[in-house]
């Protein structure tokens, strides 16, 4: 018998960035960048671990955003395009760099990976939710859904309708997707606060995620900290993030990734090449962008970007290794020192941005793989396990109430609410009333329910929490303004239009193309409870 549990769960997430009005944005990039460093090696780790046997567990929340955007036919075709102009890229490269020994080396390692994605891409025929979808159905992943569009639930709890309809419509839509109602929900930012599980239970969730102070806060004090999952009054358990794991692999300044032997992700080929070379690969306005192939190391604490040495697969990959053997002897000497303290199994839940692990630290998929295989067959003194099974397997513990929280910059609300951002609350709080009004009305003919639907889509949309996020971080602001805008002007155009009893519908038709997630959503899930 284990002395207790290890829980690693990935929040897989990307804003719903859809384009089909313009030939080419940027912003779709987001998700063909992570498909090719994160998702699709994220199934490669699974396959390779069912085909050695195995038996590896963990969580993974999948946002109704980003599968919607998976799911797309019009986004599949844009990235069997994107992933065919850097196949072209690296062959020329090989070719550039024949009598360069390391960089031809780099190059060849590069055209050997992006051959390995198209190979996974065709098997699955463009689509990967039935990649991971398998995955569910043997029990080795436990997938669990989030807020329908990232809303960041503590800054519409004074619409409990439009909370409602950020989880409700995200549960609808598993249960489109996987064929079964989610268990779990990974909170928006992990963001919670007081009375909110009450709407997880009625949406018939079992848990949810906090971060660690959202835990050791509550009241009473849980025993047992963080080591153990607290029951909320209604039923619906709260699991709190453990610390010392996730600083191990999340920090770049103490954590593995800043390790000299990694890749180095702000040195990219499309800003070091020459310029008309690169031209076909960059933005078509002439503007440079990352292409995904970088050639450098992190190398060192000192120095520029300028002073980075070449990058070497081999060397990147054994320190993964090593990385993956350390954290696991630290979780074994963690869970030894806590069970004994304890006197009962501890679990330790380590959750991160699923893009961390081959987006950002592009040796990610390769650390959990060793971790996995090392787990499996180095040590005896923990157990993988997901979030589903443990509960299963440990129906009783404390009742307390968690405490107000998110997993953001200071641990509440500040993130999402300062003085980049706070413009847009006024604007979401009023169309979010004006839905509400809109959700009491009966449609008069097909044209009506097809707009107050639309309505419902583009409040969702514009609540994303990624548009204020974007704002505070100072990255592509002008997109998130003119997303949360353009979100926010089509819904109160379609408001007035219902108002005066004339929808246009050539412009509804265009609007229903643009922004087609949620194509099942009835936009009475907005009614008062």
């Amino acid at each position: 018998m284990a002395t207790g549990y290890v829980a690693l769960v990935l929040h897989a997430h990307l804003p719903f960035v859809r384009h089909p009005e313009s030939d080419y944005v940027l912003e779709e990039e987001w998700l063909y960048e992570a498909i090719t460093e994160t998702y699709i090696p994220l199934l490669q780790v699974f396959e390779g671990l069912r085909r050695d046997g195995v038996d590896f567990k963990l969580t993974m929340s999948m946002t109704p955003p980003l599968v919607s955007m998976l799911r797309d036919p019009l986004l599949q075709e844009r990235y069997d395009a994107h992933l065919a102009q850097l196949q072209e890229l690296i062959s020329k490269e090989s070719d550039r760099h024949q009598h360069n020994g390391h960089l031809r080396y780099l190059a060849e390692f590069y055209a050997s990976e992006f051959q390995k994605t198209r190979e996974t891409w065709e098997k699955y025929g463009g689509d990967l939710i039935p990649g991971f979808k398998q995955f569910l159905d043997s029990n080795n992943l436990e997938i669990i859904t989030c807020g329908a569009t990232h809303g960041y639930l503590p800054l519409m709890k004074m619409y409990p309708q439009a909370v409602w309809a950020q989880i409700q419509v995200a549960c609808e839509h598993y249960a489109e997707t996987f064929g079964r109602p989610p268990k779990g929900i990974w909170l928006p930012e992990c963001a919670y606060y007081e009375g909110l599980e009450r709407m997880l239970a009625d949406a018939g969730l079992r848990y949810f995620l906090v971060d660690g102070h959202g835990v050791l806060y509550a009241r009473p004090r849980p025993r047992f900290g963080t080591y153990a999952p607290i029951f909320t009054e209604t039923g619906v358990a709260a699991f709190g993030r453990d610390h010392e794991s996730s600083q191990q692999v999340w920090s770049s300044e103490v954590g593995y990734p800043g390790a000299p032997e990694y890749r180095e992700f702000y040195k990219d080929l499309g800003w070091e090449a020459d310029y008309e070379y690169i031209k076909p690969y960059i933005m078509p306005n002439g503007q440079r962008k990352n292409t995904g192939i970088k050639y450098h190391k992190i190398t060192g604490r000192g120095g520029g970007l300028s002073d980075k040495a070449l990058y070497d697969p081999y060397w990147a990959k054994e320190k993964a290794a090593e990385h993956a053997a350390n954290f696991m002897y630290n979780r074994q000497r963690q869970v030894e020192h806590l069970a004994g303290i304890m006197q009962r199994q501890p679990i330790l839940v380590s959750p991160y941005d699923a893009e961390l692990f081959g987006h950002w630290w592009y040796e990610g998929p390769w650390f959990l793989d060793y971790w996995f295989r090392k787990t499996w067959y180095d040590q005896n003194v923990y157990q993988m396990t997901h979030l589903a099974d443990y509960l299963r397997t440990h129906p009783d513990q404390q009742v307390c109430r968690p405490s107000q929280s998110s997993w953001g910059y200071k641990g509440f609300h500040e993130y999402w609410l300062n003085d980049t951002n706070a413009w847009i609350y006024p604007h979401l709080h009023k169309a979010a009333e004006r839905m509400i009004e809109l959700s009491k009305r009966e449609p008069e003919d097909e044209l009506q329910w097809r707009a107050l639907n639309q309505a419902a889509r583009e409040l969702l949309l514009a609540q994303s929490s990624d548009w204020a996020f974007i704002m505070r971080t100072g990255t592509m602001v002008p997109y998130a303004v003119r997303r949360t805008r353009s979100h926010l002007m089509r819904f109160h155009k379609l408001y007035e239009e219902l108002g005066e009893g004339k929808v246009d519908s050539g412009w509804l038709e265009k609007v229903e193309e643009i922004d087609n997630i949620f194509p099942n959503i009835n936009y009475r899930v907005y009614r008062p409870m």
